[in-house]
């Protein structure tokens, strides 16, 4: 099976076109070193939970829409070999210098799949 990264950030709803612009330039960088696949998702129905949900999660604001993002990669092998050449491609640094949301409440995790239908 394949190995996943996923992502939930806090984006400004007047950012949205800022964040689309930012991701589509990123995901040809994942793709050129390994990732099969690159989704990005802007919040459409994210119900508020009773006790937790991805708001909180990301201390999301009320002018915020919850973005949730993931990295599909053959391995877990491919996705760390893949980290490690976008981390020194110089295309990374380029579109660090001015991310579209709060990049320390983004909230990510490497994930093994169990189930695959």
């Amino acid at each position: 099976m394949s190995y996943v990264d996923g992502f939930v950030i806090a984006v400004p709803r007047a950012n949205k076109e800022a964040f689309r612009a930012h991701a589509a330039m990123a995901a040809p960088i994942f793709k050129d070193h390994g990732a099969t696949r690159v989704m990005e998702c802007w919040g459409d129905d994210v119900p508020p939970g009773k006790v937790t949900d991805f708001y909180r999660a990301v201390q999301a604001t009320e002018d915020e829409v919850v973005v949730f993002s993931w990295i599909e990669y053959p391995s877990k092998a491919v996705r760390d070999a893949c980290m490690a050449k976008v981390m020194a491609d110089p295309r990374s640094e380029a579109i660090s210098k001015d991310y579209p949301f709060d990049g320390i409440r983004m909230i990510f995790g490497g994930f093994e799949p169990i189930v695959e239908a």
